[in-house]
């Protein structure tokens, strides 16, 4: 494996959304745990998860969420590891609301924010092998050759 990555999702219904950056992880052979917890429905659970997840090995942080997107921020306040927002639709014209919410961070707590939906779950997966490729060159290898083939899988 080339690193250990968590995706939080905060809520189950996101999961089919997010599904689509798996063949991703997989793809530059990446350890994908993905799961459920809500920035508002379970913050101590969030809390918990962020602040011990460098010792768990991850070293990447992804937070999928709509509407008032929250969980990559809550993410953020409690870890030092790069951590990476994914605003997912639903909400105010279909994500516009989630976007803003993601993107706005305070100075001082750093979120990578991608687009809305899919194809924002598929590039937080690619920037985490870029991220996790600083010190793998078998992994800059493979970002070389997905280059190579128009990004695409």
């Amino acid at each position: 494996m080339n690193g250990k990555v968590a995706l939080l999702i905060g809520s189950e219904s996101d999961k089919k959304t997010v599904e689509a950056s798996r063949k991703y992880f997989d793809y530059f052979d990446i350890e994908l745990d993905l799961r459920v917890m809500s920035a508002h429905r379970n913050p101590d659970d969030v809390s918990k998860f962020a602040s011990s997840a460098r010792d768990n090995g991850y070293h990447v942080l992804i937070g999928a969420a709509g509407m008032a997107a929250h969980l990559a921020g809550a993410l953020k306040a409690h870890s030092t590891l790069p951590v990476v927002g994914i605003p997912l639709g639903g909400g105010i014209e279909d994500g516009l609301d989630a976007l803003l919410s993601t993107v706005q961070m305070p100075k001082g707590v750093p979120v990578a924010t991608m687009s809305v939906g899919k194809a924002g779950a598929i590039n937080a997966a690619i920037l985490s092998a870029e991220i996790l490729s600083l010190n793998n060159t078998t992994l800059s290898d493979k970002l070389k050759e997905f280059k190579d083939i128009g990004c695409k899988l």
